[in-house]
């Protein structure tokens, strides 16, 4: 169970003919896709929810410290995509430093982060898409909106269909999936600085005032809804005062999941040593950033008590008199959500592929297509799953399992850097995480307090998930392992 795969022969694992993957991304690939599945709704949603109800212009603040806490753990991340370029980020890193039944277990976890990750923001896709089809008097028909239409029956046809074309594309070839990122992400990266520049002009500085509102005690949470940390230690989060502001990072910090998702394609990075740590940190750097521009100019141009929370950026245009660019902030989230499903869907095949081609999961889905050099085969299989499951389902309420797989991967990560320094002093590292074993310790420390702050609820869940993984290793995983073939 506690056998590890050593880092020479999991870059063995890669020159397999048949298991091998194309090696086609560059530093400016991985960047661009890590900007593409960072943006997402979290930007044009998450600022005004959080202002209003936590932090208020301290937002930026919140924004500031989720992006330290991914920081601590993008270093750990760079480490190991550098040392150990393999498809299957976190459970191959896991596999290597921490051993089978680890690895198993986060790969379960990220199977779950990243097919919920997909579902739910092409949910949101298909939401945005079917308002601006409203603006210009297109309206589909009720029973093809979504479960929540028609008295609960329904097929959200634009969720599926949007599913299967980027299968298509990701079948077709890594570097026309990098293509058609970049052309995307240019087009949501210039209406998020369209919508920076035209709001400074509508900036306010009495709506900064005050900058940090005073504190108070948060509603006391009961049963189900409330925070772990609550029910451990009787602690209460804050809104607003100096606490709010860690209290609206636990929040904001769901509008950096997906950065990630860059050390799965690292197999597929040409100079992986070189690039990878670029890009995870350079698209880290810059979404963070836009996070805290945007942050500061919608509550510069309306007081953040009077912010909307469902559509905040659009909303504050509207308030001061520009209903333009609230249509340029749907079309931007609607056209930006496109790169965020495809990432997420690219990162599960990838873990997907990694945990088969050990055998863990069927060899048959480890076989890469003879002309593409995809791993076709579970990218058709989940790209069909999860395609069904955006039409027939209502799963907003599960978004929360992704906050917590993708924190736990960080633990997990944080703690493989450590050990692996320790066990394996001579491997060539491209890129170190600096003050080991400080930092990852910290990041442990950071991603730990955010798990505790979200409610009993997803942690059941979760726990439930982890379960049936553990199940499923040692009914089938731990006999068909090629490390335990080989051993014997």
């Amino acid at each position: 169970m506690f056998r590890t795969k050593s880092v020479e022969q999991s870059i063995r694992d890669t020159e397999e003919p048949e298991h091998a993957l194309r090696k086609s991304l560059s530093a400016v690939d991985l960047t661009v896709f890590g900007v593409g599945v960072i943006i997402g709704t979290g930007i044009f949603v998450l600022t005004g929810k959080v202002a209003k109800e936590t932090a208020g212009p301290a937002t930026a603040l919140a924004f500031v410290a989720a992006g330290v806490v991914c920081a601590l753990a993008a270093l750990c991340y760079a480490e190991f995509a550098s040392t150990v370029p393999v498809a299957g980020s976190a459970y191959t890193f896991a596999y290597t430093a921490l051993g089978e039944l680890v690895a198993w277990i986060i790969g379960w976890d990220l199977v779950l982060e990243f097919a919920l990750g997909t579902a739910v923001v092409t949910v949101g896709w298909s939401g945005y898409v079917r308002s601006l089809m409203d603006n210009v008097g297109w309206t589909m028909p009720e029973a093809l909106s979504g479960p929540d239409a028609a008295e609960g029956v329904g097929f959200d046809v634009l969720a599926f269909a949007l599913v299967l074309v980027l299968t298509v594309i990701l079948v077709v070839g890594m570097k026309l999936s990098a293509r058609v990122t970049s052309v995307v992400v240019a087009i949501k990266v210039a209406v998020v600085l369209m919508v920076i520049i035209a709001g400074l002009f509508f900036v306010k500085a009495e709506n900064y005032r005050p900058f940090i509102p005073p504190a108070e005690q948060q509603p006391a949470g009961s049963g189900w809804d409330a925070p772990l940390v609550q029910l451990m230690f009787g602690y209460e989060p804050t809104n607003f005062g100096v606490m709010g502001i860690f209290t609206a990072a636990s929040i904001v910090f769901f509008a950096f999941l997906g950065f990630d998702v860059v050390a799965t394609a690292a197999e597929e990075t040409k100079v992986p040593q070189r690039d990878m740590p670029r890009g995870i940190l350079g698209s880290l750097l810059i979404c963070t950033v836009l996070y805290v521009a945007v942050s500061l100019v919608v509550t510069g141009m309306q007081h953040y008590s009077e912010l909307s929370v469902s559509a905040p950026l659009a909303d504050a245009f509207k308030a001061t008199g520009h209903p333009f660019y609230a249509g340029l902030i749907s079309f931007g989230a609607a056209v930006g959500l496109t790169t965020v499903c495809m990432i997420l869907l690219l990162g599960q095949t990838r873990v997907f592929f990694a945990m088969s081609r050990d055998g863990l999961l069927p060899r048959f889905f480890s076989k890469t297509h003879p002309r593409f050099r995809t791993p076709y085969r579970p990218t058709i299989l989940l790209g069909v799953v999860i395609a069904v499951i955006a039409g027939f389902t209502s799963i907003e309420e599960l978004a929360t399992l992704v906050n917590i797989g993708t924190l736990f991967a960080f633990v997990v990560v944080a703690l493989g850097v450590l050990v692996l320094r320790r066990t394996r002093p001579d491997l060539p590292r491209a890129f170190r995480t600096p003050l080991v074993p400080l930092l990852p310790i910290l990041s442990v420390a950071a991603s730990v307090w955010l798990m505790l702050n979200l409610p009993v609820e997803t942690w059941v869940r979760f726990g439930a998930w982890m379960a049936l993984g553990v199940i499923v290793y040692f009914v089938y995983g731990r006999s068909h392992s090629r490390m335990a073939k080989e051993g014997r």
